[in-house]
C-alpha cells in the first residue's frame, strides 16, 4: 500500500511551498492530500524578494482545491506531514481541527516538513520545545518563545522534524524530508 503524506494549508499559502512538495512527492510515488479548513478552491500567493524592499513582497498566486476539510482528516491514515509558509499558517494556528492532526503527528513523532511560516503551527502545539528549527529568519524570536533553538541555514533536521526558511532552500529541504520519509514510511 503506498504510503500518504499529508499537506495543510490554507489561503494566502505560498504556492512554491505548496506545489513543489506535492508534485515532487508525488514523483517520489507517495500519496499526497491537501487538507484545509474547508473542501474548496485555494487561493495561494507568490512570495518574492525585490531590490529596495525590506521584507517579501506579495502577487496573487495559483488556485488549487483541497481534497480534505481539516476536520475529514485522520491523521492515522497518514505517514508524515507538511507544512507550508505563506501567510497561511499565522490564521491557521487558531484552528482546533488543525491543532489535534499536528498534535497527532508530533505526538507520535511522524516525519514532519516544515518550512518559512510553517513552524508557527508546530508552535501552536508545543511541538517545537527542546527541538532545533529553521523558519523564515524574521521568525526567529518566535521559534525562541516557542522553547526551540533557532539555527539560520537552508535546511535543519531534527529527527523526524525538517524544516527550512523559504522557497530558495526547497532542494535541500525535500532532499532530506525524503531521505527520512524513505527511512520510516518507504514507498512499496
Amino acid at each position: 500500500m503506498t504510503a500518504k503524506i499529508l499537506i495543510v494549508t490554507g489561503d494566502a499559502a505560498e504556492s512554491l511551498k505548496v506545489l513543489y512538495p506535492y508534485q515532487r512527492l508525488r514523483e517520489e510515488g507517495y500519496d499526497v492530500h491537501i487538507a484545509a479548513p474547508a473542501r474548496k478552491q485555494l487561493r495561494f500567493v507568490v512570495h518574492d524578494f525585490e531590490p529596495g524592499f525590506d521584507t517579501y513582497t506579495e502577487k496573487p498566486g495559483y488556485t488549487w482545491p483541497a481534497d480534505l476539510a481539516f476536520a475529514e482528516v485522520d491523521a492515522g491514515r497518514y505517514a508524515a506531514l507538511v507544512i507550508p509558509g505563506g501567510r497561511a499558517p499565522e490564521y491557521l494556528r487558531n484552528d482546533p481541527e488543525l491543532r489535534k492532526i499536528l498534535k497527532s503527528f508530533v505526538d507520535a513523532d511522524k516525519p514532519v516538513a516544515q518550512i518559512c511560516h510553517g513552524p508557527l503551527l508546530t508552535a501552536a502545539v508545543d511541538g517545537l520545545r527542546g527541538r532545533r528549527v529553521t523558519a523564515y529568519p524574521a521568525l526567529e524570536p518566535d521559534m525562541q518563545s516557542a522553547g526551540a533553538a533557532f539555527q539560520d541555514a537552508e535546511v535543519v533536521v531534527d529527527g523526524t522534524l525538517i524544516s527550512s526558511r523559504a522557497w530558495p532552500d526547497h532542494s535541500a529541504w525535500m532532499r532530506e524530508f525524503l531521505h527520512v520519509l524513505r527511512s520510516k514510511a518507504p514507498v512499496t
